[in-house]
């Protein structure tokens, strides 16, 4: 005896669920990929300005004009050069440069991405 077995695929209504999802991803991900993009320039500006202090000729004026002028020339519109905050603690200068972005997905659905990483101490040479 012998049974014939056909052979079955994915039907349309589970291609169409599979397709929403990607759909879904590929949305949030062209949505998100600029805030990353700029939050890349962000921790370069960063790193760059805190290798280039130099505790005996700059002050923490003269770091807060570089990062404003480097914000400016890269175009950097999610964060603020007021919001990044330049102080001294145990004798020594961080600047402090982390924030979150709110980036819209659809309707009242909104991503939070949240940049942690960018608490650098000034002066000691770039990671």
């Amino acid at each position: 005896m012998y049974i014939l077995s056909r052979q079955r695929g994915m039907s349309i209504p589970g291609m169409l669920a599979v397709a929403a999802m990607v759909g879904f991803f590929v949305m949030c991900a062209i949505r998100m990929a600029p805030r990353y993009f700029e939050y890349l320039s962000i921790r370069e500006i960063v790193e760059t300005v805190a290798a280039e202090y130099k505790r005996e000729e700059n002050s923490i004026s003269d770091i807060r004009r570089r990062i404003d002028t480097m914000f400016n020339t890269n175009q950097i519109y999610d964060l603020k050069p007021k919001d990044v905050e330049v102080f001294h603690k145990d004798g020594r200068t961080f600047i402090d440069a982390r924030y979150e972005a709110r980036v819209p997905i659809m309707g009242n659905v909104s991503a939070v991405m949240s940049f942690d990483d960018l608490e650098i101490e000034a002066g000691v040479g770039k990671k």
